[in-house]
């Protein structure tokens, strides 16, 4: 029973508070505990060959938008710390009996919790907000304790794994832990501690280890929980401490969320905790990625493709092959793709794909683990399903973030006897994915128009539809070329001038998107808005006379709306 943790004991015997609790200690004072990035693009569209299955997609990705999507990305610090009578418990660590909180794993103990709580008929919501409002409380105006004195040379640096056979877990929670001893010099061995059985290990894991860490790989072990020590070092993921951190060090925070939690003072609320971990990255991860991309920098890597979709290698993962790939990826090869699995390249030879490419398309998996080495121009295209953007799109924010490329998911089709029967997580696992003939041409249209290679299309609703996706990414530029290249369907159609006026805004064109919304107005006299953006946009151009004639316009059909225009904006009067 040594590998057994205690849930079932109130918050405040079973979590550890740094503040308070003995045990604990930075070996470094941290630099900062949260600052705000930039986002990355990241967008998801409905591609279910089904109607009412898009509505159940769009309204699920407006949701998130809305609810769970910060204005910033937040980079939440981690710092080396030493602990005093340690225990590698599963796959958390304890001090001095109490349980660590500290990034992912965090949120993964705070659930376990939950569950427990919910088994033994308590409310564990009820509890743990209580606990950890009484440690803000206690915490409020103290620091966490810094070590002092001199560090054995041979101390351990330990990191606790979630497993060791699933890259996603193991590059950005444990692998990244290992930058944190850059600068150190570190003179001890460090290990791996995981909880499942040693056949299900990995070699990707000590080939990550050995190709990213060379000066590291005599002295790293991989070794099963349950494992002890008297001290050790290790890493301490800030993001983790969150609902404990005073008011002081969460300060602000709040501004950078969206709906109910902008309102929350430091989104101290742990039912939080799951939407603040996926819009923020830890500076391990950004500290990993900039030291693969040095490791790489100089190589000959000109054998590998800059377009790709990536399959998988049976032996090495979990199938759940997508259907529809072969008719996809025979569209792809025309444009140029190539079939990579990632399992057969060696470390290097992935973060250098990555770090060159142009394009990966790829269905839901952990593989979408190695965008952290994308760069920043890059597109990375996942093919999910309506369970992984409600459950699973989330996890792939940071990576995205972390690289600031753009992240684009399409949401399709379950791989299932009924589409419509929505799969429970706790019983059916991730289900397959299922492209459509119609999905896989929507999808093609995004890709060719963004790698400009523009394609007809034969209605202004697959038009405006592949135009505003492309616009929504960013690629206001691609989205121009495909709408002149259809000019026969623009012309007389308001809603695609008025598109092709946001195209030409995104690009900071105002002359030519002043041109695109006379077209829309011609096109659609009756829409008072085209006109009111018109004056607008004309002032910008500094083109005083069509702000008057707008205004005539509006003030002899649109009366009222000229008046309330020109009461709440004053400057109009002078121009008119």
């Amino acid at each position: 029973m040594r590998n057994k943790v205690e849930f079932g004991l109130p918050p405040d015997a079973l979590f550890l508070n740094p503040w308070r609790d003995p045990g604990f200690k930075l070996l470094l004072e941290p630099e900062f505990i949260w600052r705000p990035m930039p986002r990355a693009r990241i967008e998801g569209f409905a591609a279910s060959a089904f109607g009412r299955v898009n509505q159940k997609i769009n309204a699920c990705i407006k949701s998130t938008k809305q609810q769970k999507t910060f204005s910033h990305a937040i980079e939440y610090n981690a710092v080396p710390v030493v602990l005093d009578s340690v225990g590698f418990r599963k796959s958390y660590v304890m001090a001095r009996d109490r349980m660590i909180l500290s990034g992912a794993s965090a949120t993964r103990l705070l659930n376990k919790y939950r569950w427990e709580c919910t088994e033994a008929g308590f409310d564990g919501d009820v509890r743990l907000d209580g606990f950890f409002s009484a440690c803000r409380d206690y915490n409020h105006g103290k620091d966490v304790p810094v070590y002092s004195g001199l560090l054995e040379t041979n101390i351990d640096f330990a990191i606790e794994c979630r497993n060791t056979f699933n890259y996603y877990h193991f590059v950005t929670e444990s692998l990244s832990q290992l930058t944190l001893l850059d600068g150190l010099d570190f003179q001890g061995n460090i290990y791996f501690h995981f909880p499942n059985q040693e056949e299900k290990q990995r070699p990707f894991a000590q080939a990550f280890v050995t190709a990213l860490f060379p000066e590291f790989e005599s002295r790293v072990f991989f070794e099963r929980a349950p494992k002890d020590y008297k001290k050790v070092l290790t890493a301490y993921d800030l993001i983790g401490a969150h609902p404990l951190m005073p008011q002081q060090d969460v300060e602000g925070i709040e501004k950078h969320a969206t709906g109910d939690m902008a309102e929350e003072k430091g989104l101290s609320d742990v039912r939080f905790q799951a939407t603040l971990a996926m819009n923020s990255v830890s500076s391990t991860v950004l500290a990993l990625r900039a030291r693969a991309l040095r490791t790489v920098e100089g190589g000959d890597f000109s054998h590998l493709p800059r377009r790709f979709y990536v399959g998988r290698d049976t032996r090495q993962s979990r199938s759940r092959h997508m259907e529809g790939e072969d008719l996809l990826f025979d569209h792809l090869k025309l444009f140029g793709f190539e079939y990579v699995v990632f399992e057969n390249l060696s470390p290097l030879e992935q973060v250098a794909l990555m770090a060159n490419a142009e394009m990966m398309i790829s269905y839901h998996g952990a593989g979408f683990t190695n965008m952290l080495f994308a760069n920043p121009d890059a597109y990375v295209i996942e093919i999910g399903t309506l369970q992984t953007a409600q459950a699973r799109w989330g996890d792939f924010w940071p990576l995205a973030n972390a690289a600031q490329c753009r992240y684009v998911n399409f949401f399709a089709d379950f791989k299932s006897d009924d589409p419509f029967i929505e799969p429970i997580f706790g019983k059916d696992g991730i289900v397959p994915v299922f492209l459509s003939e119609q999905g896989t041409a929507q999808l093609m249209s995004f890709v060719v128009t963004v790698l400009g290679q523009y394609p007809k299309l034969s209605g202004a609703v697959s038009l405006e539809e592949t135009a505003r996706k492309v616009l929504q990414v960013g690629a206001g530029d691609h989205a121009v070329r495909l709408l002149e290249q259809h000019d026969d369907l623009v012309r007389d159609n308001s809603k695609l001038c008025l598109l092709q006026a946001d195209c030409h805004k995104q690009q900071d064109e105002p002359k030519s998107e002043l041109v695109a919304l006379d077209r829309a107005f011609k096109a659609d006299p009756k829409r008072w808005q085209t006109l009111v953006r018109m004056i607008w946009c004309a002032n910008r151009c500094k083109r005083p006379q069509v702000i008057r004639w707008a205004l005539s316009r509006l003030k002899a059909d649109f009366p009222q709306r000229h008046d309330a225009f020109l009461g709440n904006h004053e400057w109009v009067r002078y121009v008119a």
